[in-house]
This record gives structure tokens, C-alpha cells and sequence, in this order.
């Protein structure tokens, strides 16, 4: 054998070798690539897992409230079956707590037990008295739910065995406790006050059905503003608009709109809506009208790339057949954009629903016992209503302001899961 082919084949042997060797390294790059990402995931699940199961420890209390099964007797004497809204409630609540436990006949025994039951107590009975006026002259049960330290007791959140100088229970106020609960008349229902009740001063009745209203009506408006608004602007940059130094200004200034901090529009809102137009502080319209300048530039850019994702070939179809302009936009082009759209805009919506600074700087975080019957009253909204009472210094609204973000949490989830409906459904259609 010659020494040039020997020559040959140790080169070749040599360049195999390291053919194999970077083959080796780009698999081992892969592979490290792979885990990366893997690993990644995984900590972004695990945080999430543990930020939804802080917030569920932490909210789990308030989804459940304790109640106490109070008799009240009604009598002639105290309403007046003509005019029974004029009771006195007051005297018809002292009447069912003298009963509660042995002892208390005393006026101010009836008021120390009478902590148990919740500061609006006469309001439940009038309540259910004004439902059915035929129980005057007789007995009512109702479940009336108990005061916040008495809650927090019947949760455990209130221990036992903390000294007494220690925590805002008396030992003879837990002995009156444990005696209602061995007659029977302590129960722990789920809380449906949490989301059918008005806000509220005491942590046990305080609910989020204003705050749901408030951001229904917010939400309202901004779609209704934003949504045409932003595929019409869209439309027109992307189908209609020359290019030329204005378009393209105009385009920037749209991408840097969409980065812009919410605090801002929350600013523009109060100054412009407020203070210029004199709205109604507080008032969803406002409310509305800001997080629509904030989605604005959002929908505007989601719906130039679905426009844009629409293959040409669509558009050629359309002029051949002799369509017009607009008549290929509104008719072939839109249509077939349509999932991304309504995709990029519920997306938007719900990022949105979940801005707090702008609407604290247009006064959505008043004090509300009641929801709003329109967009020009006052009223607050989720986050503003969750910022609310995790400024509250009563124990109770620890639990609620955590069972509030998982209710923010679940319409969050609920209006992402309506936008990959609807773009699963439009595809299917179109």
C-alpha cells in the first residue's frame, strides 16, 4: 500500500472523527437548549402554582361565613302590621338575643351577647319581615351572620389559647359562643354575600357585587368604544392609508401608545374628562372611557397583524371577481382577520379589567353600599374594590382582599377562555 493511500485514509478517519464530534456537540446544544426551556416552564408554572395557592390559603375563609340561628319574635307591639317598615327593629332584635342565652335580661348583658351577631342584624330581620309581613304577631328564624371576631374565632384564625390581654375576644365571650354552638345554632354556609353584597364597614357582610357591576358598565363602554374605533383606525393604516412620513408617524406613535404606563391615561382622564367635560367622578362612563384610551393602540396593533396575516391571494380573488376596495375589506379580508381580532381584543379587555391606578386617579374607589343603576353613577370596580380593603385595617378584609383576586383571577380566566372559543369557533366558520 503506498503512503499516500495510507496518507488518505488517516485523514479521512481523522475528519470522520470530527464530523462526530460536532455532531455530538450540536445534539448535546440541543439538548441543553431543551431543558432550558423545559426548566423555564417549569418555574413559571411553579410560581404561578404558588401565587394561586397563597392567594387560596389566604382566601379560602371568606368564600364561607359563620352564621348563628337567632329566633326573633315579633310582636304587635314593636311592628306595626299597617306600616311594618317602621318597626322598631331595634327592640325586636334585643328581644330575639335575650332569648339566645340564659342571663341575659340585663340591658347591658343583651348588648355584650348582642356582639355576636352582626351590627346589622335589625336590618336582616326588617328585611325578611318586608318580604312576608304575615310572620307579625309571630316567631321568625333567620341565620344572621356573626360579627367579624366571632368569625374569625369559629375559623380558628382567632386562637384559644392566646392570652386573653392578647386578643380581642374576653374568655366569657367565648363561653357564650361555645354554648350558641352546642345548642345547635352556629353554622358555616358558603358565603354568597361575597358576591351578591354591596361593600361594607363590617368585614362579615362586605361583598363584591357593587365592584362586579361597576366593571361590567366599565368594561361596556370600553368595548364599545374601542372595538370599532380600533379596526376602523386599523383598517385604514393597514388597506387605505398611503405610506408617506405621516403614516409612518402616525404608526409610532400608535407603538409607543400601547407601552405607555396606565398611570398616564389615568391622568388624561381626569384632567380631560373630569375636569374639562365635567363627567361625573367615579362614574363608569369615565371609567369606560378611560381603559378605552388605554386598550386603544392594543386593539389597533392586533388587528393590523391579523389583517396582514390574510394571504394576498384573498384580495387578488376579490378584485378579479370585480369587488371594490371597500367591498374586499368589509367582505373577504375582515371576515377572515375576524378570530385574531376578537382574540386581541378580549386579551386587551381583560388586561383592562385589571388596571387599578387609572381608575384611583378618576375616584372609582368611593365607598359604595350599593351598585350602580348606570354608567353615571358612582361606583368602584374589582381592583379598585380589592386596593380598598387591603388598605382595611379590620381582620376580616385579610381574607376577603385574597378572595377577591381569585375572583378578578376567574373572570380573567373566564374572558381568555371566551376569546379561544370564539377564535376556534370564527375559524371553523370561515
Amino acid at each position: 500500500m503506498s503512503e499516500a493511500t495510507i496518507s488518505a485514509g488517516a485523514g479521512s478517519a481523522i475528519g470522520s472523527d470530527e464530523v462526530v464530534a460536532r455532531r455530538r456537540r450540536r445534539y448535546a446544544a440541543d439538548a441543553r437548549l431543551r431543558l432550558y426551556g423545559i426548566a423555564a416552564i417549569s418555574t413559571a408554572i411553579g410560581l404561578l402554582g404558588v401565587l394561586v395557592l397563597t392567594l387560596a390559603i389566604g382566601g379560602y375563609q371568606a368564600f364561607v361565613q359563620t352564621h348563628i340561628r337567632v329566633e326573633f319574635p315579633l310582636s304587635i307591639e314593636h311592628v306595626d302590621p299597617g306600616n311594618p317598615a317602621k318597626g322598631n327593629w331595634r327592640a325586636v332584635v334585643s328581644a330575639g338575643i335575650q332569648a339566645l342565652l340564659p342571663g341575659a335580661e340585663s340591658a347591658q348583658r343583651t348588648r355584650a351577647i348582642g356582639q355576636i351577631l352582626t351590627n346589622n342584624t335589625q336590618f336582616f330581620v326588617r328585611d325578611a319581615v318586608l318580604r312576608d309581613p304575615s310572620v307579625i304577631g309571630r316567631s321568625i328564624t333567620l341565620e344572621v351572620p356573626a360579627s367579624d371576631p366571632f368569625d374569625q374565632l369559629n375559623k380558628g384564625v382567632i386562637k384559644r389559647d392566646t392570652p386573653a390581654a392578647n386578643r380581642r375576644l374576653s374568655d366569657e365571650q367565648i363561653d357564650w359562643f361555645d354554648a350558641l354552638a352546642a345548642q345547635g345554632r352556629v353554622s358555616t354556609p358558603f358565603n354568597w354575600g361575597l358576591i351578591f353584597n354591596a361593600d361594607s364597614r363590617f368585614p362579615e357582610i362586605a361583598g363584591l357585587s357593587g365592584a362586579i357591576v361597576g366593571s361590567f358598565y366599565a368594561l361596556l363602554v370600553c368595548f364599545l368604544i374601542s372595538f370599532p374605533v380600533g379596526i376602523a383606525a386599523a383598517a385604514y393604516l393597514e388597506e387605505f392609508a398611503p405610506r408617506n412620513r405621516w403614516t409612518d408617524v402616525i404608526e409610532v406613535n400608535i407603538n409607543n401608545l400601547a407601552a405607555v404606563p396606565s398611570i398616564v391615561f389615568g391622568l388624561l382622564g381626569l384632567a380631560v374628562f373630569i375636569q374639562i367635560f365635567g363627567l361625573p367622578r367615579s362614574a363608569p362612563l369615565v371609567g369606560g372611557l378611560v381603559l378605552s384610551l388605554m386598550t386603544l393602540p392594543t386593539i389597533i396593533i392586533v388587528t393590523r397583524n391579523a389583517l396582514k396575516a390574510v394571504p394576498p391571494s384573498i384580495r387578488e380573488a376579490a378584485f378579479g371577481m370585480g369587488a371594490s376596495k371597500h367591498q374586499v375589506i368589509l367582505h373577504h379580508v375582515l371576515p377572515l382577520a375576524l378570530p385574531g381580532i376578537m382574540t386581541g381584543t378580549i386579551i386587551g379587555l381583560a388586561q383592562a379589567l385589571g388596571e387599578t391606578a387609572p381608575l384611583l386617579l378618576i375616584g372609582m374607589n368611593a365607598f359604595i353600599t350599593s351598585p350602580p343603576g348606570g354608567v353615571m353613577e358612582a361606583s368602584t370596580a374589582l381592583p379598585t374594590q380589592i386596593y380598598i380593603w387591603a388598605d382595611s385595617p379590620e381582620r376580616g378584609f385579610v381574607a376577603r382582599t385574597s378572595a377577591g383576586i381569585l375572583v378578578l383571577l376567574a373572570f380573567l380566566i373566564v374572558m381568555n377562555g371566551i376569546a379561544i372559543f370564539l377564535r376556534q369557533r370564527l375559524e371553523r366558520r370561515w
